[in-house]
């Protein structure tokens, strides 16, 4: 199977380590969750992959493309998305897919007919020619989400997608997310919603204090959390492996 991102020896520094020697493989074609509690290092982690934030060391991999020798070429490959929407609120949502979708060189009838698809199916056609400062911010994160598209990138990154969103528009962004995965795009997200990773995600990443516990599928983490407290795994739902996996040493 093709790796859509393989990263290893990742860290980075600030005030105190963020980052220690992450290592994980994320395969094409998959939705793959990155966990863990506030101040874990999960945005870090991915900021450094989407290339905003430079890592002391380590070595990222795009789609076979080295993320630090060519950082223009492997950018080409992704999209970000931060938890908190960055648009430019003077525009409407179709004025900012076509200057995003201009960034890339994307002509601009292909902009307009991508951005008209994403804004229907993101249930924003109706806004589509309304300025974004009166948006909501869950009607913004889904612009954002239209903008991190409009290239059609092999590998989407998402920092708290569902942020913000009500029930209805959340469950609209999980079956996006679905039919992408579905039509063989990559999709990484983080979550603080337990069950959606339970429910969407191929398999999982677990990490705590800068570093990666573990990762594999729901079942394979819930042998790792049986071997952590001395045991056998007995099931259990994520969010139990997640605390066992978690947990502070006594």
């Amino acid at each position: 199977m093709t790796e859509a991102l393989i990263v290893r020896g990742l860290s980075k520094t600030f005030a105190k380590p963020a980052v220690s020697d992450i290592d994980l493989t994320v395969r094409a074609g998959e939705l793959y969750a990155l966990l863990g509690p506030n101040g874990a290092g999960k945005t870090t982690t991915l900021r450094m992959v989407a290339g905003l934030t430079q890592p002391d060391k380590g070595e990222v991999s795009i789609f076979g493309v080295d993320a630090r020798k060519d950082p223009a070429a492997a950018k080409a490959l992704l999209a970000w998305a931060p938890d908190e929407a960055m648009i430019y609120d003077k525009l409407t949502p179709l004025e900012y897919l076509e200057f995003v979708a201009g960034l890339w060189n994307i002509d601009p009838t292909t902009a307009k007919a991508r951005a008209e698809t994403l804004l229907a199916t993101l249930g924003l056609t109706d806004e589509a020619r309304r300025r974004c400062e009166g948006f909501s911010r869950g009607m913004k994160q889904k612009v954002a989400l239209a903008g991190a598209l409009i290239h059609e990138p092999k590998l989407l990154i998402l920092d708290e997608p569902l942020t913000g969103l009500d029930a209805a528009a959340a469950r609209l962004v999980k079956d996006m997310l679905q039919a992408r995965v579905d039509a063989g795009g990559t999709v990484i997200l983080t979550t603080h919603i337990l069950e959606v990773a339970e429910r969407m995600a191929d398999r999982i990443g677990i990490i705590a204090g800068g570093r990666l516990l573990a990762e594999g599928t729901l079942e394979e983490l819930r042998g790792k959390a049986g071997e952590a407290v001395g045991g056998a795994s007995g099931g259990g739902t994520l969010e139990e492996v997640f605390l066992r996996l978690t947990a502070e040493p006594a």
